[in-house]
């Protein structure tokens, strides 16, 4: 049993045709399926090259129209924009209507523990939606200052940290470059967007799976496999030490960190937490 526990329709060009033999051909059994509800001027226009052309950011609509091609395969997820003033009332309906059981992806210019967005991660807790978040710094990539000079989401680990705090009965999942720079203790986190090099002590991460029992974290993306990668020994024992707070995931259709995984020959009890059974706990699946 594998899970894809973050994942995107029409994603890259990946239609429902094309993930479901994407999937067969990798041996995923189920892939969690994320909106991405965002304004327009809040993401650089170079996404557009990824995004599906059905609308701004990746519509709750695509969602549904790809998870009703496979239902038993596909996990829906949708998470409102939290400064709209019907957020919750939009979740709640698209819980009740549509099935949704994963508040993702949570990707916007607001700080983690704005007020109203505290308020829609009690309701998600509530609700009994996990939620992932999205964390970038405002890194200069030199790309110019039009029509933003960067691209930062969530604001800082720290707002994420009082976030965590203050919705004990949510449950969080930890995702992106901002996240995940701080496996290590260094102070790369906010200069470089997928820092590499000996991983220092003291890193935000460890700290926070161990002190937050609604925290959890996936590996997906560039930015999840760079961090455990970084020192592949410290990779392993971490993998194995947070092996119940982990979910594999790819936020694209390769194999990299799966044959990450593989190369690490990770105990049975780890692996099988980490690709399937983590998830399926956090759903009450398992």
């Amino acid at each position: 049993m594998i899970i894809d526990a973050h994942n995107h329709p029409n994603w890259h060009g990946f239609n429902a045709e094309k993930i479901l033999k994407n999937m067969d051909e990798q041996h995923i059994d189920q892939m969690w399926l994320f909106s991405w509800e965002v304004p327009e001027d809040e993401y650089s226009p170079a996404y557009h090259s990824a995004l599906p052309p059905t609308g701004v950011g990746i519509p709750l609509e695509d969602v549904i129209q790809v998870g009703r091609e496979a239902p038993d395969r596909f996990v829906l997820g949708y998470m409102p924009h939290p400064k709209r003033p019907d957020a919750i009332d939009r979740l709640k309906a698209a819980v009740e209507i549509h099935g949704i059981r994963v508040a993702s992806e949570l990707k916007v210019r607001v700080l983690f523990d704005d007020p109203d967005a505290i308020r829609l991660y009690r309701a998600c807790g509530d609700m009994g939606l996990p939620i992932t978040i999205h964390l970038d710094y405002p890194i200069e990539r030199g790309r110019g200052d039009y029509p933003r000079p960067n691209w930062w989401y969530g604001g800082s680990i720290e707002a994420f940290e009082r976030a965590i705090i203050a919705c004990p009965d949510t449950q969080f999942i930890g995702h992106a470059p901002g996240f995940w720079a701080h496996i290590s203790g260094d102070d790369k986190f906010d200069k470089e967007a997928y820092p590499t090099g000996p991983i220092a002590p003291g890193g935000k991460v460890p700290q926070m799976l161990r002190q937050y029992d609604n925290l959890y974290a996936d590996l997906s993306a560039g930015s999840g496999l760079t961090a455990i990668g970084r020192d592949e020994a410290f990779g392993r024992r971490f993998l194995i030490d947070f092996q119940d707070r982990l979910l594999f995931g790819r936020d694209y259709f390769d194999t990299r960190l799966m044959d990450y995984l593989l190369r690490l020959d990770l105990p049975k009890a780890a692996y099988d937490k980490i690709t399937y059974q983590n998830a399926q706990k956090l759903l009450g699946d398992g």
